[in-house]
């Protein structure tokens, strides 16, 4: 073999890993995007469950809060754009434009939520109505899955966003169109306590 046959021979060969090495990249990439897609999922079931669980809550104290129309109309408001913001981020949950639409909302139906419970408080009959203690019981135990949804949610983002990030995965990532995933963060404090189902 001559010089010029071996140095093609390994230049050739040097490509060959190189769109190897590539590959393996991008399929990494793809399965970490997956992950976080999927974990995201998880938190849609959760939210799904809440905001059909809300709708019941206004519908049982409607007979006891009949005068605090407003309190109920925006519950039942927030929830909606709630459940909105959540299908837009649900079909795709690498959409960081969706993810924070999706966490305003959060934050408004926390809220509104909030403002329910508080004014329940002073209604005996209805905190004593077993209609009402199931449905608060189930949305605490949604608020803790959800809550667990969003941990694995969280670190799956995180584990995507690094791998993205480090050196060589950057020069695929950016090219191959891999978008920096937003994390499912709460930025105001008030917002970061869980809805109070206290009956």
């Amino acid at each position: 073999m001559s010089t010029s046959t071996i140095i093609l021979l390994c230049i050739l060969g040097f490509i060959v890993l190189l769109v190897i090495f590539a590959i393996s990249i991008y399929n990494k990439l793809v399965q970490l995007r997956n992950r976080f897609k999927n974990a995201f999922s998880q938190i849609d079931v959760q939210l799904k469950r809440r905001y059909d669980l809300i709708p019941n809550l206004v519908e049982t104290a409607k007979g006891y809060l009949s005068h605090e129309r407003e309190t109920l109309e925006a519950v039942i408001q927030a929830r909606n754009s709630a459940a909105s913001a959540n299908q837009k981020a649900a079909a795709d949950p690498g959409d960081p434009g969706a993810i924070k639409g999706l966490l305003g909302a959060e934050a408004a139906l926390t809220g509104a939520m909030g403002k329910f419970f508080a004014l329940s408080e002073a209604y005996p009959d209805l905190k004593a109505n077993q209609n009402m203690m199931q449905l608060t019981e189930e949305l605490t135990s949604t608020e803790n899955k959800i809550a667990f949804a969003r941990q694995s949610y969280n670190d799956s983002v995180m584990t995507y966003n690094t791998a993205r990030e480090t050196f060589p995965n950057v020069l695929i990532a950016g090219p191959a169109g891999f978008q920096e995933a937003q994390l499912f963060e709460i930025e105001n404090q008030q917002e970061r306590e869980a809805v109070k189902v206290e009956f």
